[in-house]
């Protein structure tokens, strides 16, 4: 249909792409096409030849070769990198020879396509090279000057694997010794060719203005400006040092033009990056050039010195420094003060602009190379230059990023180093120069580093203390005096300011601790020597583990299987090694002032200590003491006691029995005056800073005998009674309490380790244990608490390990043991369990009754040990809830836990069941609590996840049950969704929305049991989540065994729809869900949906919810899905409304809204919500859309996919055209009477061209919107083909003929093909799979297709080899290729397919007819086969049948599940044989003798009649819509018919069972004899189960329908009068002829067709008794042996009786005229005696009697 799609026309010659478009020019005009350039000049490569001629082409390349050139001349891209790969291929698998034929074509070619815009193709086109060139090797050479030039260019790619993969050519084509010579060869031509990119071409001679955009034309021509300057970099570095002044002399030109160094402010950061390199090669490699144009150089690199790309910034200062190294002069052709110095205070202060780690490391060596002289180099340039660093160093930038900022600081460090080292001097500009380094930079500099946190790092102090240590190590030199004194006087200059800035803050009103802390760090760091921090910080260490060192090294074999860091081996390899415990030597330069300013922030913290009892100077002076431990420090704060004369007053005297030694030690004097007071102070949060002081007391004792006699002085001093008493009771609690910790412990891992211990001695530990922690004098415990904390954690983590050891060995003893302890412990005391170890110690156990056996490994005696030992301590904790002012933890503690594992841990059906019943005990003893309402809402405010949890999982779940509502078109999107499958999701663990819904809802149910009513709505939202579960699981078409069992599991607990929602308030809980489905549509709308469904919400309650229509506007994809869902609960008025807005808004779209959800494609969305159920009246305004659409159609054709590919179609259009076939359908339903020709002309060939593109895009069929659109459209076929099959008179006669004759066609000729493709491409494809929905309203259109149009079908042929058959060749091709899909493993397919083979049985006996005289002539007995196509299936199916049923004896019912494997395969088998059966019957009498015969050899009819007996039901009771019998008889599905249609789903759990009844049926009526043979040979058991069950369920019903069909019988026989008696069972067939007159009465058994029917004798007359005899005889073989009716039974005496009569003489081994079973005459006649016989009797005689003579004259027949 329409548009530029429009189908192609016989005789088209059009070629549909580049390729065949070379190919077609190639034979029309013999010769190829030539490459087409744009340039200018002739020697640009304008016109590139593939060949100078046809004639030399055709001798000298390949005809693969010439046809892979003419696709590389084309514009497409697909094209181009389709034909290089192409090309590389076959270089790699050519012969040398044949490849060289290509070599003189190949430059031009690779010159031109090198520059592609692709870089695909720029890629391939350098593989395909490397492969020529393995190919051809040597012969290349030839060709070098012309590519040598683009080869450079290409390995300088801006696309890296395309520049590696030249460089890998050029590798591959020279070794690296070779290569500089390769280029010497070609220097002249590469200089050409890179001055050409450099200087000549433009955007618009590279690329053709006219046909390539201007931003490709650009891109193009930036990228080889950028290849070609890095070109010619390469080429300067690997050029030979001889070669270079010939190329110095080459490049002149190219240096003199203006247009060069204007790309150095070129507007491509990709073009100035690699120009500022080619300048840096410059320098490196022809400097004098170089200074020549300083002119021109300078300015171009020195005034972009304020670069601020990444890409450019690291190549430009590289630049910089080569500029400033190479051209002396270069400050004189730039104003620095203008152009150069602003710019960089601009990026100093700005701190690099992000690109300090680049630009910083440059500085030194920048402002080493300014020449003072030319730039007025001064103090005040200095300090603005300093200044700059530190505001640059103050951006939030740079003190965000540690690297960064460390740039920043080492630049100002090492800048500050070197400008000190050259202003050394004594002249008055250095001491300026020196004074502003010091007071204006480097101490302020500390100052701010102090004052942020973010810049006191390694890095500052580091830079630091290696520029002090710098200055010192010069001032101690023996040197120049001047330098000596000035680094001394700088270094005086330098503590002074310290001392300065440090006692400001330490004296400061608002001091903090961070400030004194960072004053405490910086200290610590400066009493390191230099070396020695820097050691410690770039130690490198070898490690090795002891057992891998030589066995002579023993000394340490206590260590073993410890990491050896620090052996003598690791020391001498280690670069730098250092311990902090060894003293290093500062120097004393450093020493004096440090020890100076330490001792005065030392003195000021003990004034702020006892004037203003300041706990940060504390802090800060226990710090001070422990780095600084010496006795000068404490002599100082001693010294400053006496000068305050406070001896007398707040100093203790020292001790009589401290001796003289002692008195003169200041840190001990110290500790009695001072420390002594501060301990006795009692203030507890201090308690840390005094004891790390008392330690540096300790540190500077010379002795150990010293350090005793404190430390006994110490524990004497409490000498008062509170005192003494808490000093027992420490060292009480120590002895006991740490002895009962270490007994827990061992008894805890000796038994958990399995260690051998003593029954006796474990077993009094364990008691002791329990005495100690349930034994309490006056509610308070034997020991201290913090043991039993100390205690009971042990048991925790004991209990913790009980998992992981149980998995090696038994754990019964310890866990029981545990399970005592606690237990008792839980029972004691009140308040036991608000302790934090016995919370946890709570928890640990909750934990481990709530997780699954499987997982933990504890027995079920253990498991009841442990929930016994958890509901005490649970029962204990509850009644202590009211009776406690502290707060329990545990309630949090566990409901983290369970909100943790029932979300970020995958649990089974069976672990959800163990944890949810150990919740139910947690809330049933909560319920016992005084503020049970409380803590149930705890519970539940804890366990709730917050909404963006909520969210996430409901985004993890599996969006596989979008398939079902969108196929049913309760959903609409235009938008691809994430297409997930359960394979990519685990189908052994559930979804954690599923856990957590399931828990919180046992909790919401119980609340709503106890009336408690939760915060914010908590309950609604719990019961919306769990609504959205169930939704969600009923969605899914598939579901896997662990979703079922999770459901049955719910129903179990009784979280049931119906629970839930008696209990909880339904408004609030719909308007909750009405609100989520309006925000986000998809599975809320279908939650509301079933909820209302279910609740039998009226309309006025729905309207309650949105109040009027218009809120459902603008439409979002959440207003559309809930309009969509509730469209069956919405009054009347309001679906007319929402109709008549989206009628009237659909005629004012534009054309970028039809696809828009608030556009055509939601309004039409809408309607077909609202009207496809046909509630209102809708024919007008059906018909008034389809006239919308058709001007649509006129107006936008290009939104209707037509016959096109819908790879290239957006979700949006596919959406659109989807919602247009459903209204299509749905006008077909309702409004059909009101359309005119055009209307139909429109409807059918619109379908005709969706199918089209349905057909042409099963590729695509894997995308669900494609899939989506495919189904639509061939369900709008399938219903206009049963609208066309079941017409009225009505419709106009050439509208039927069209459908019939083109129409129908079409469809057929488009979805045949369709199917067997899918079917080809899926052969093991699940049935419920997403992409084999499409089988479904395909297979139920093709079940209207005609048996003409199935006979002259277009599929391709398909042979099996060896097979024999009767059947035309198309006819076969079409059999060989329909049967196998009767087993293929999709009902809709077997379905479809069955339908369509049964239009054909009746049509293929008729060609088996012809052979039917040969096979009754042979002597042998003659079997025929039914279709050889059918019989294949039927012994794949009987073999699998046979794996299937073989385990159910006959008789027992075997249940089938629906939409299995083996369902797929018993349908299969079952549809075979009845399509089989239909075959048997449409023959002829003779025929089907012969296919009864091969039947009974095969033994496939026994087959499926003891696979019957197995599928079908012992009672076989149909439930279902069916015709009432008049008898009111129980119906069975023998009385019931069998329909099968391809969208049949509430049947299919009864298909199998009433599709086996109709197989047997059908099978006892047409193959009655065979039946009856079966029957007879079966064993007693079977024998007596199949004549049961037929006689009750099965004869009577044939039997009525036999005598119907005597009565009903329009058969004329001349002669003979048939008649029957129904109440009898009887039939009276009277024959008469001449004064003859025989009358017979045929006799019905009770089990019929299984018993012998019995012939009995009437009135004869002229008929001799034994003449009468046979033919009573002959009747009654004819009835019982012949596969057929009765009526055919009578046909066949009467045949035989009339046959006697005309002479024809009887057989005279079977007395019969026509035989039996073949229905053949006599024809055999002996010679001697002259009787004839049937050939199959004769066979049969000789066969059995081993001879060979005539049966009456026993002569030897022949």
């Amino acid at each position: 249909m329409g548009g530029k799609n429009k189908q192609r026309t016989k005789g088209n010659q059009r070629p549909s792409n580049s390729g065949r478009a070379a190919e077609l020019l190639a034979k029309e005009r013999g010769t190829v096409p030539g490459f087409i350039g744009f340039g200018t000049s002739q020697s640009d490569l304008g016109y590139v030849p593939a060949v100078q001629g046809a004639e030399e082409i055709d001798s000298l390349v390949d005809s693969d070769f010439r046809m892979v050139l003419r696709k590389l001349s084309k514009k497409d891209v697909t094209t181009k990198l389709k034909a290089m790969q192409e090309f590389g291929a076959m270089c790699d698998e050519r012969d040398a020879e044949i490849v060289k034929g290509v070599l003189p074509y190949w430059p031009r070619i690779y010159c031109k396509i090198s520059l592609d815009y692709d870089r695909r193709v720029r890629e391939a086109t350098q593989l395909a090279f490397e492969k020529l060139i393995l190919k051809v090797k040597k012969h290349l050479a030839p060709h070098l000057k012309s590519l040598m030039g683009y080869w450079l260019i290409a390995q300088c790619d801006t696309y890296a694997p395309a520049a590696i993969a030249a460089k890998l050519a050029f590798e591959a084509a020279f070794p690296r010794g070779k290569q500089s010579e390769a280029l010497v060869f070609c220097k002249d031509e590469i200089i050409n060719v890179l001055q050409d990119h450099l200087l000549k071409e433009t955007p618009d001679t590279l690329s053709d203005p006219q046909t390539v955009p201007e931003e490709e034309r650009e891109a193009k021509y930036f990228r080889i400006l950028t290849s070609s300057l890095l070109a010619l970099k390469k080429l300067l570095c690997m050029l030979p040092s001889s070669e270079i002044a010939s190329l110095e002399e080459k490049l002149k030109p190219l240096l003199s033009q203006n247009k060069f160094w204007k790309y150095g402010k070129h507007s491509s950061p990709q073009v100035r990056s690699a120009f500022f390199e080619l300048i840096s090669a410059l320098c490196q490699y022809i400097p004098k050039s170089v200074k020549a144009e300083s002119s021109k150089v300078s300015p171009a690199v020195l005034v972009s010195i304020d670069e601020n790309d990444p890409l450019v910034c690291p190549s430009l200062w590289e630049a910089v420094l080569y500029i400033l190294t190479t051209i002396e002069d270069c400050w004189n052709h730039v104003n620095a003060k203008k152009n150069v110095f602003p710019k960089l205070s601009s990026i100093l202060s700005e701190g690099g602009g992000g690109l300090a780690t680049v630009i910083y490391p440059y500085l030194l060596p920048f402002i080493s190379k300014i020449p003072r002289a030319t730039t007025d180099l001064n103090l005040e340039f200095f300090r603005n230059f300093f200044t700059y660093i530190t505001k640059g160093l103050s951006t939030e930038r740079i003190l965000t990023s540690r690297s960064e900022c460390s740039a920043v600081i080492s630049a100002f460090f090492e800048c500050l180093r070197f400008i000190m080292q050259q202003n050394l001097g004594v002249k008055e500009e250095s001491l300026k120069m020196q004074k502003m380094l010091i007071n204006d930079q480097l101490i302020p500099f500390v100052d701010t580093a102090l004052k942020d946190p973010r810049l006191q790092n390694e890095q500052l102090f580091d830079q630091l203390v290696e520029t002090l240590s710098s200055w010192e190590t010069k001032a101690e030199a023996q040197g120049d005096d001047t330098v000596v004194n000035t680094l001394k006087n700088v270094l005086k200059t330098f503590w002074t300011s310290l001392t300065e800035i440090c006692l400001q803050k330490i004296n400061a009103q608002e001091t903090d601790g961070k400030s004194l802390l960072s004053i405490s760090t910086l200290l610590e760091v400066l009493q390191k020597a230099e070396n020695s921090w820097k050691q410690r910080k770039k130690k490198v260490a070898k490690v090795r583990f002891i057992d891998e060192m030589p066995e002579s090294s023993t000394e340490n074999k206590k260590e073993e299987n410890k990491i050896d860091i620090f052996s003598e081996e690791n020391i001498e390899e280690s670069e730098f090694c250092w311990d902090e415990n060894l003293p290093v030597s500062i120097s004393p330069l450093r020493k004096g002032p440090l020890y100076d300013l330490v001792c005065k922030l030392a003195e000021q913290s003990i004034v702020h200590i006892s004037e203003l009892k300041s706990e940060h100077h504390l802090s800060f002076l226990s710090s001070l003491l422990n780095s600084f431990s010496s006795c000068q420090v404490f002599q100082a704060l001693l010294d400053l006691a006496k000068e305050k004369n406070d001896a007398s007053e707040n100093l203790t005297p020292l001790p009589q029995e401290v001796g003289k030694f002692v008195h003169e030690n200041p840190a001990i004097q110290f500790m009695y005056r001072r420390l002594m007071n501060w301990l006795g102070e009692d203030k507890k949060a201090n308690i840390d800073f005094l004891v790390d002081i008392l330690f540096s007391v300790l540190s500077c004792c010379e002795t150990n005998t010293e350090r005793k006699n404190i430390l006994d002085d110490l524990t004497k001093a409490c000498s008062s009674s509170s005192k003494h008493l808490l000093v027992s009771t420490w060292l009480k609690g120590d002895i006991l309490g740490e002895k009962l910790v270490t007994l827990a412990d061992h008894l805890c891992n000796k038994d958990l380790e399995g260690t051998v211990s003593s029954e006796s001695f474990t077993s009094e530990g364990w008691t002791l244990l329990s005495l100690v922690l349930s034994q309490h004098v006056k509610n308070d415990y034997l020991i201290g608490e913090a043991y039993i904390e100390r205690i009971i954690s042990k048991l925790n983590a004991a209990l913790s390990k009980a998992k992981h050891i149980s998995e090696a060995g038994n754990t019964e003893s310890p866990v029981s043991f545990i399970c005592d302890v606690a237990s008792n412990f839980f029972t004691s005391i009140k308040g036991c369990c608000l302790m934090s170890s016995s919370e946890e110690l709570l928890l640990t156990i909750f934990q481990l009754c709530a997780q699954n056996q499987n997982f933990t490994h504890l027995s079920d005696f253990l498991v009841c040990k442990l929930k016994h030992t958890w509901l005490c301590g649970l029962h204990s904790l509850v009644l202590q809830f009211g009776n406690s002012e502290k707060q329990s933890t545990f309630l949090y503690s566990s409901a983290l836990w369970l909100k943790n594992q029932i979300q970020s841990t995958s649990l089974d059906v069976k672990s959800l069941r163990v944890m949810m019943s150990t919740v139910d005990d947690l809330l049933n003893n909560l319920l016992g609590a005084y503020n049970s309402h409380f803590l149930l809402r705890l519970c539940v405010e804890n366990i709730m996840p917050s909404d963006s949890e909520w969210e996430n999982m409901r985004h993890s779940l599996s969006t596989q049950w979008l398939h079902k509502p969108l196929l049913e078109g309760r959903l609409s999107l235009n938008y691809e969704h994430s297409k997930t499958d359960f394979k990519e999701h685990s189908t052994v663990k559930l979804p954690n929305h599923l856990c957590t819904t399931a828990l919180l809802s046992k909790i919401v149910l119980l609340a709503l049991k106890e009336e408690i009513i939760l915060e914010d709505n908590k309950t609604e939202k719990i019961i919306a989540e769990l609504l959205y579960s169930l939704q969600w699981c009923e969605e899914l078409e598939n579901p896997y065994s662990m979703l079922i069992e999770f459901c049955e599991m719910l129903q179990g607990m009784g979280i049931t729809y119906d629970n839930l929602c008696v209990l909880s308030k339904i408004p609030g809980l719909l308007q909750l869900i009405f609100i989520r489905s309006k925000d986000t549509g998809t599975l809320w709308a279908l939650t509301i949906s079933k909820l209302m469904q279910s609740k039998n919400i009226l309309p006025d309650e729905v309207k309650q919810l949105y109040k009027t229509t218009e809120g459902f506007f603008p439409v979002t994809e959440g207003s559309l899905h809930t309009v969509q869902s509730l469209s069956p609960f919405l009054p009347l008025e309001d679906k007319e409304e929402l109709v008549n807005h989206c009628t009237a808004r659909l005629l004012t779209c534009t054309k970028k809204d039809l696809c828009n959800i608030d556009g055509s494609f939601g309004y039409l969305s809408i309607l077909n919500s609202c009207l496809k159920k046909g509630s209102i009246d809708g024919r007008e305004k059906l018909y008034g859309i389809l006239k919308i659409i058709m001007s649509w159609k006129s107006d936008h054709e290009d939104i209707f996919l037509f016959s096109c590919n819908l790879k290239e179609a957006s979700p949006q259009l596919l959406g659109l055209n989807i919602e247009i076939i459903h209204l299509l359908s749905i006008l077909l339903k309702y409004s059909s009477s009101l359309l005119v020709d055009g209307d139909w002309d429109f409807i059918m060939c619109s379908m005709l061209a969706w199918l089209e593109t349905t057909s042409e895009n099963h590729a695509l069929y894997p995308v669900p919107l494609v899939q989506l659109f495919a189904c639509v459209s061939c369900d709008l076929a399938c219903t206009l083909s049963a609208y066309f099959s079941s017409i009225n008179s009505n419709l106009p006669v050439n509208l039927i003929s069209e459908w019939h004759e083109f129409f129908s066609e079409g469809i057929h000729s488009l979805l045949l093909p369709l199917l067997v493709k899918i079917t080809e491409e899926s052969k093991d494809a699940s049935e419920t799979s997403f992409q084999n929905s499409v089988l479904i309203p395909l297979g139920e259109t093709l079940t209207y297709i005609s048996k003409d149009q199935l006979l002259n079908h277009k599929l391709a042929i398909r042979f099996t080899p060896d097979q024999k058959t009767n059947l035309p060749e198309h006819l076969q091709s079409l059999l060989n290729t329909l049967a196998p899909l009767l087993h293929f493993r999709a009902r809709p397919v077997q379905i479809a397919v069955y339908h369509m083979l049964y239009k054909l049985m009746p049509e293929l006996p008729r060609f088996d007819d012809d052979d039917v005289k040969s096979y009754v002539d042979e002597e042998e007995e003659p079997a025929l086969s039914p279709p050889v196509a059918l019989m294949a299936v039927l012994g794949i199916l009987e073999d699998l049948l046979e794996n299937i049923l073989e385990c159910y004896p006959v008789g027992e019912f075997a249940v089938i599940q629906p939409l299995s494997e083996e369902f797929c395969y018993v349908l299969g088998y079952l549809l075979t044989w009845k399509l089989i059966l239909t075959f048997f019957k449409a023959a002829t009498s003779q025929l089907r003798a012969l296919y009864s015969l091969y039947l009974r050899r095969t033994k496939s009819l026994n087959k499926l009649l003891y696979h019957l007996f197995r599928l079908m039901p012992e009672i076989p009771t149909y439930v279902g819509p069916g015709i009432e019998l008049p008898n009111k008889e129980t119906k069975t599905f023998f009385t019931e018919e069998l329909h099968l249609h391809v969208r049949e789903t509430a049947t299919l759990s009864s298909q199998i069972p009433h599709l086996a009844c109709s197989v047997y049926q059908i099978t006892l009526k047409d193959l009655p004899a065979m039946v009856r043979l079966w029957w007879n040979s079966c064993e007693k058991r079977v024998f007596n189960v199949v004549d049961k069950f037929t006689s009750k369920y099965v004869s009577n019903m044939l039997s009525f329908q036999e005598i119907s069909s005597v009565q009903t019988s329009t058969q004329l026989f001349n002669g003979m009068t048939v008649k029957a008696r129904s109440t009898t069972r009887e039939v009276i067939a009277t024959y008469s002829v001449d004064d003859i007159f025989i009358e017979l009465i045929i006799q019905l058994p009770l089990n019929y067709p299984l018993g012998s029917i019995t012939v009995e004798s009437g009135k004869r007359v002229g008929v001799a008794v034994q003449q009468w005899r046979n033919w009573m005889l002959q009747l009654s073989t004819y009835l019982t042996h012949q596969n057929g009716s009765i009526m055919e039974g009578l046909a066949l005496w009467k045949n035989n009786v009339d046959k006697r009569f005309e002479g024809v003489e009887d057989c005279m081994i079977c007395f019969s005229v026509i035989h039996g079973f073949n229905y053949s005459l006599p024809k055999k006649a002996c010679r001697t005696c002259k009787k004839k016989f049937h050939s199959a009797c004769l066979y049969k005689w000789f066969t059995s009697s081993n001879k060979s003579t005539c049966p009456l004259c026993r002569e030897t027949f022949f």
